[in-house]
């Protein structure tokens, strides 16, 4: 354990020196939420809506960190360590490289954590945000999110060539889902056509349990997602586990 922490802060330390991470993750998110508080503020999300845009759009901030960290972050990190050989150099230490792979796992799920509590106590103070749904609810659906995207970003990482490579795949899924899944560009908004598309991703379904858990609609109608969510995660987590490249 204290093995652990001592990486786990290390790690952490370089992370945040390299500041990459706390403006995409943490920055990015609040600065897209003031912009839109300051334009909709506490007005309906549409016509006749019983919630305002920014209850709406809620889930979908929350996921930008998410992705920004998953998928940008974890990967490219991932990737430079195998190419430097550090995690053949691990394998020859008393601290086995899955350590070093768990303590990455969590500096992102920590990214994601502070900027949810940021973006919460933002909207609590300037906007009286308050969560129609149950927190439980949508702190189990952010945990789902979480783990679905981290696990996308350590197959990319794993299997990699160099983190060139890394890096094209990582952004050829990251601007995609960060444009159409519904975290920048409401997903209410776009034709009919374009939705079904954009169902595939993973992070529009994640979008839409949470935003199902803000509202405190019928966790019932979000079953889809869910099981999409799981399938998604179960399958990446096998594949890593199975073709992750050590050197």
């Amino acid at each position: 354990m204290r093995t652990f922490c001592k990486m786990l802060k290390i790690e952490g330390m370089l992370s945040i020196r390299d500041m990459n991470m706390p403006i995409f993750a943490i920055a990015m998110p609040v600065v897209v939420q003031i912009i839109l508080g300051i334009i909709y503020g506490d007005r309906a999300a549409f016509e006749g809506a019983q919630y305002t845009f920014l209850e709406q759009s809620f889930g979908a901030l929350c996921s930008i960190a998410i992705c920004a960290g998953g998928l940008m972050g974890l990967p490219i990190v991932i990737s430079e360590y195998r190419e430097r050989r550090i995690l053949k150099r691990f394998q020859v230490t008393p601290v086995s490289p899955q350590m070093l792979l768990f303590v990455q796992l969590c500096i992102y799920a920590l990214y994601a954590t502070a900027s949810v509590a940021v973006l919460w106590m933002i909207e609590i103070c300037f906007w009286g945000f308050q969560m129609r749904g149950s927190v439980l609810v949508f702190l189990g659906g952010w945990l789902l999110v979480l783990i679905s995207i981290l696990s996308i970003g350590m197959l990319v990482g794993g299997v990699a060539r160099n983190s060139k490579s890394a890096s094209v795949i990582a952004s050829a899924l990251y601007f995609p889902m960060l444009i159409f899944s519904g975290a920048t560009l409401p997903y209410e908004v776009m034709p009919r056509t374009m939705q079904k598309i954009v169902d595939i991703f993973p992070l529009t379904q994640g979008i839409k349990l949470l935003k199902t858990a803000v509202l405190g609609q019928p966790l019932e109608q979000s079953m889809f997602s869910i099981l999409m969510i799981l399938a998604v995660a179960g399958i990446c987590i096998g594949i890593s586990i199975r073709f992750f490249r050590w050197e």
